[in-house]
């Protein structure tokens, strides 16, 4: 089966970036992913808000392998995050960008505070660029307080003697995890 074109962009721009890219088919492979990289790189939690009624099943699997999962006043976990787990509103391919919804507290603490940040984006929710975002963008700053997070790989700087450095202001590895299914 053909790719669609914004699909492949998305994969090569956000590869260019080191963001690792992999395929899953829905919630529940995104999970255990998530969950086996937690337990490779020997992080001891995942914090995962707003996943609504997903929460419990990450919650399960998370139980079942000894991880410590984190739904809520994340404030009080900084510096225990291992892994932020969060689903993207939007994914721009032009730019790799991930669009997420970031108005929850602990929604922005798990995309930015843990060492690693998997973020699952839904197939269907990948567009060509930000213009095609345009009237969703709108709509969404229309609520208030509003915050968007556009996200382009894992933290990067070189501002120390120039000098290229990951995770300093944020997650060291940036996972993006392409679903086929819409969510749950």
């Amino acid at each position: 089966m053909e790719q669609p074109q914004s699909l492949v962009l998305m994969k090569q721009r956000a590869e260019a970036v080191q963001t690792v890219v992999s395929e899953v088919r829905n919630m529940r492979e995104a999970f255990d992913y998530c969950v086996e990289l937690a337990k490779k790189e020997g992080l001891q939690s995942i914090a995962a808000p707003g996943l609504g009624k997903n929460a419990s099943a990450l919650g399960t699997i998370c139980k079942k392998n000894g991880l410590n999962f984190l739904t809520k006043n994340l404030r009080e976990h900084i510096g225990r995050i291992g892994t932020g787990f969060t689903v993207a509103n939007w994914g721009i391919a032009e730019t790799a960008t991930l669009v997420i919804d970031s108005g929850s507290e602990d929604l922005r603490i798990a995309t930015m505070l843990g060492e690693i940040h998997v973020a699952a984006l839904p197939r269907s929710r990948i567009v060509a660029d930000a213009a095609a975002l345009e009237e969703e963008l709108t709509r969404m700053m229309k609520t208030t307080p509003s915050y968007l997070s556009f996200i382009s790989g894992a933290s990067r700087t070189a501002d120390i003697e120039r000098v290229l450095t990951i995770g300093v202001h944020g997650p060291q590895q940036l996972h993006m995890l392409i679903m086929e299914e819409e969510l749950l």
